[in-house]
């Protein structure tokens, strides 16, 4: 079974014979089947017509009154042209009396219950995540930084007292807004005297949650089903949805890894021999080729210029050899350096001033053992396989060791979720 992606161009073929029809002593609309399957087309289909005429003029019918053995049979195969074109070659010659016809066709959607590997099916509501922390939109910056910080929530949905859904505030909302000057996963793992001059600062700030948050707010209702708002999540290319009853009421939280989740679960693994070749996607079919990476022995300038040029707070270590061999977080940078050069990398990062000269190699500051696969991993397990060690990111390497790609939690969404381009 081949893969094909979408959205592309394609042909429809058509071969209509009769039932009656042979090739070399055998049934000529079963042969052309089997021709096309050998050739490796996507997949074709056998319509047996009910009745019919056709160039002698005779009309075939299955009414038991006119029984016949004649009857019109239709061949139909859709694929790319390249293998339509290879496959009339073949074909052809085949067809002595009847008709081929030929036209383009648009693909909507082509595949495998091993491409679906999420329970479309399911309600939201029995996926999503019900305990949920809100902000009221009259709360002081500062308050709501610090249920921020002490929860690690980066998204917080602004209800009002009926729990209606008005706004939705993440850390990125706060760093342009209200003056915040680190994203959440690398504020938490500040020094305490840090973040006490970040909230004292903030007790001068008259913002409220209502002046910071973002609106409005996609949501998703709770007796939705799940194929719906995974394809919703990729279009808007959001992490989290609100999750809704039908009088807008706050009920539940649906993030990826609700979905992720989900998509393990669905059906027992089955046998490798019996998966169709090509009809399980691999990491290979998903990776992103676009690795931001460093050498064990770039400085700490080059460590944060790569930050800043790949729009990344992760970076892929190698070694000399182009083996992977760890991962730096931008936060890693942050704590692991000497305290004194911890305000200029914190500007640095933000694109608001120089590294600091400094010693310190990518091999001192990164987290030896990286999360890898073979590029024929199937995508579910890689699934299970990021849910298992709490990550974020799988490298796809070679049998060298090198890396080949990169899978992260919003690939893998979009490898499982269905929506229509």
């Amino acid at each position: 079974m081949s893969y094909l992606p979408l959205p592309q161009k394609a042909q429809r073929l058509r071969i209509y014979v009769s039932e009656s029809d042979r090739w070399r002593g055998m049934s000529l609309s079963i042969t052309l089947l089997e021709t096309l399957k050998s050739h490796g087309l996507a997949g074709a289909t056998l319509f047996r017509g009910h009745a019919g005429f056709g160039a002698h003029s005779r009309v075939h019918t299955t009414s038991i009154e006119t029984l016949s053995l004649d009857l019109p049979v239709v061949i139909e195969v859709i694929d790319v042209p390249e293998k339509i074109s290879a496959a009339l070659e073949y074909v052809y010659p085949m067809v002595s009396e009847g008709l081929i016809t030929l036209d383009e066709v648009q693909i909507v959607k082509y595949t495998h219950r091993f491409l679906n590997p999420l329970p479309s099916d399911r309600l939201v509501s029995e996926v999503m995540t019900r305990q949920v922390v809100t902000f009221n939109p009259d709360l002081a910056v500062q308050a709501a930084w610090q249920q921020m910080l002490s929860s690690s929530i980066k998204v917080m949905p602004v209800v009002d007292g009926q729990k209606h859904v008005l706004g939705i505030v993440t850390d990125e909302d706060m760093l342009e807004r209200a003056g915040i000057n680190h994203r959440l996963s690398l504020a938490v793992r500040l020094d305490d005297e840090s973040l006490k001059k970040e909230l004292q600062r903030l007790e001068d700030s008259t913002l409220r949650v209502k002046d910071v948050m973002s609106m409005p707010v996609s949501t998703v209702n709770d007796d939705q089903t799940l194929g719906m708002a995974a394809g919703r999540m990729v279009k808007e290319g959001l992490k989290r949805m609100p999750v809704v009853d039908h009088e807008g009421r706050l009920v539940g939280m649906l993030s990826r890894l609700d979905i992720l989740r989900q998509a393990t679960n669905k059906h027992p693994k089955a046998e490798p021999h019996r998966i169709p070749q090509g009809a399980a996607r691999t990491v290979s079919d998903v990776m992103t080729g676009n690795i931001p990476m460093v050498g064990v022995d770039d400085n700490l300038g080059t460590i944060i210029d790569k930050f800043s040029q790949s729009n990344s707070n992760r970076l892929i270590v190698v070694d000399t050899e182009g083996k992977a061999v760890g991962l730096i977080c931008d936060s890693d940078v942050v704590v692991r350096v000497q305290p004194e050069k911890r305000g200029s990398i914190l500007e640095a990062l933000r694109k608001i001033g120089k590294p600091p000269a400094g010693k310190e190699t990518a091999f001192d500051l990164m987290s030896t053992g990286p999360l890898t696969a073979p590029p024929d991993l199937p995508v579910v397990d890689a699934i299970g396989k990021m849910l298992a060690e709490s990550r974020k990111w799988l490298v796809v390497v070679g049998g060298d060791g090198r890396p080949l790609g990169l899978v992260n939690r919003r690939i893998l969404l979009e490898s499982v979720a269905e929506f229509k381009p």
